[in-house]
């Protein structure tokens, strides 16, 4: 059997960092761990091929080429999967197709004429899917309630790609979050107790990434990477440590967490020990009403700036994740956010407009109030560059999308944008022995020649990235890579906010938004 695995391509918006990697050797952000995952769970001997068209362009050789097209996306990924799709049809290919965009709506989205759907977890139906099929009978639909075992989970096949090409190699240790947060589909597709992968699998997968002559960043993909602290404190962390000291610390980790993180002195302490640099944290809203109305509750009763500070002190660079729309929001929420994300020295602020997820609790709520937007809902891949949301708003839709464009303007200008990297410069208490491998200096180079070229000469921000390089260069030579990687960054978010800024609203749209509710629903929203 010849398989071609395929990862539709990402739009281009502020997760892409398409800009930012421009400065540097790499074509993508992440490598494709859901295809790589999906090829060691076929047969060993079937042939194996993997487009990633964020990488490389899928051609139709390529897909006359297979038996089958194998496809996993995210929902932001709909409208390249959709594409992939029909090519493979007009060439006459069967479609095996899985991940968080089929699972959640392939009937929503009118993915029902996919040959085959793998739906939830692969380890579980994709066996079923391949017993089907070697005695010729398999089905249309594979879906289970069934949560798979981590500790069955094969070692992703990194030898179908170039991991050079990549600024992230993605792992996976656990799948769940014990958390409950309103608008967040993690504990739909993931279940809320966290599933982990053994000490032996993650030391197999470092030393395979390892082995294929790769240094430098790795991703661990986990919604909430602390979801076990205990196992991670005992079992995962210290081996980890004792992985990197032996061979120099080739690589330096960045995942996602919640914010009590910043609670437990032990675990951040040898998360930077073990090499984890950098971590996602869903900040969402300095107003504590919005925290209660999202069930943001590991959010409420603390002071968020001393938690991020906090986490930064102890080597962990914080990137957060904030959302403006919710019922709670005062109109004064684009001024607290701005002053929030100024004071904290987030570095990496991803500013996003509310929207309800298929099946979340947000989106049953809405949907009882009859607030959901159903073509809104089945047309947009709510990747926050398009001012769209799926759903009516508590407040006026154009007072929202203007707010939101100004929070963007604001925190991603030259003079705010340096002026957090300097407020988080004075915080950040780094890892010494990371990057003493990580990445060949001639990189660092050859990225700094590239970023002074188009930042230091032709960008708007030049006098802003001139006067911090000289100072880092004064103060903290060793931080002089992280700052030129923070000055592409915000190239990047000042290229796609470019694209958001010249959005206007549609005010057929708006009328349309507001008379699907009547007037006594739209009083009570008020």
């Amino acid at each position: 059997m010849k398989v071609l695995l395929v990862y539709p391509k990402c739009p281009d918006t502020f997760w892409s960092f398409s800009h930012a990697l421009k400065f540097t050797s790499k074509r993508a952000l992440n490598t494709p761990l859901s295809v790589l995952t999906v090829a060691a769970l076929l047969p060993a001997e079937w042939k194996k091929k993997v487009i990633d068209m964020n990488i490389t362009s899928l051609t139709d050789k390529d897909i006359k080429w297979a038996d089958y097209v194998f496809l996993s996306a995210m929902i932001v990924q709909r409208n390249s999967a959709r594409s992939v799709i029909d090519r493979c049809h007009k060439l006459g290919i069967k479609v095996v197709a899985g991940g968080p965009l089929f699972t959640i709506g392939y009937q929503m989205w009118g993915f029902d004429d996919v040959e085959h759907l793998i739906l939830n977890e692969g380890e579980i139906n994709l066996p079923r899917f391949l017993e089907d099929l070697k005695n010729g009978c398999p089905k249309h639909v594979y879906q289970t309630g069934e949560r798979s075992d981590m500790s069955k989970s094969p070692t992703p096949m990194f030898s179908l790609i170039d991991m050079r090409k990549y600024a992230s190699v993605t792992i996976q240790y656990s799948r769940g979050c014990p958390h409950n947060c309103d608008f967040c589909n993690t504990i739909i597709l993931d279940g809320r107790k966290p599933r982990t992968k053994t000490k032996d699998q993650i030391l197999g997968e470092l030393e395979s990434i390892y082995n294929h002559g790769y240094r430098g960043s790795v991703f661990f993909v986990d919604d909430n990477l602390i979801g076990n602290r205990r196992k991670l404190k005992v079992d995962i962390l210290p081996a980890i440590t004792t992985w990197q000291e032996q061979r120099g610390y080739p690589f330096n980790f960045l995942t996602e967490a919640s914010i009590d993180l910043a609670d437990d002195d032990e675990l951040t302490r040898l998360m930077s020990e073990a090499g984890f640099n950098s971590v996602f944290v869903g900040i969402e809203s300095p107003n504590e009403e919005s925290l209660i109305e999202c069930n943001k509750y590991t959010n409420r009763n603390r002071n968020l700036l001393t938690s991020v500070r906090k986490l930064q002190n102890h080597g962990l660079q914080v990137m957060g994740g904030f959302i403006v729309g919710f019922d709670s929001d005062p109109s004064s929420i684009f001024k607290s956010q701005i002053e929030f994300i100024q004071k904290s020295g987030i570095v990496t602020a991803l500013i996003n407009l509310l929207n309800a997820p298929v099946k979340t609790r947000l989106w049953q709520r809405l949907q009882k109030q009859n607030r959901i937007l159903q073509e809104i809902n089945t047309n947009t891949t709510t990747n926050n560059t398009d001012c769209l949301m799926n759903f009516i708003p508590k407040m006026r839709f154009d007072v929202l999308i203007d707010g939101y464009k100004e929070i963007l303007n604001t925190i991603y200008a030259p003079r705010q944008y340096y002026g957090r990297i300097r407020n988080f410069l004075r915080e950040y208490k780094p890892n010494r022995k990371l990057g003493s491998k990580s990445r060949p200096q001639i990189h660092l180079f050859v990225s700094f020649v590239k970023a002074t070229l188009v930042l230091g000469i032709n960008d708007m921000a030049r006098l802003y990235y001139w006067k911090l390089f000289f100072t880092t260069l004064r103060k903290s030579p060793r931080s002089l890579g992280l700052v030129i990687s923070f000055a592409a960054q915000g190239f990047h978010f000042r290229k796609i906010y470019e694209k958001i800024r010249d959005i206007r609203i549609d005010e057929d749209l708006l009328l349309k938004q507001r008379k699907v509710l009547d007037r006594e629903q739209l009083a009570l929203l008020s």
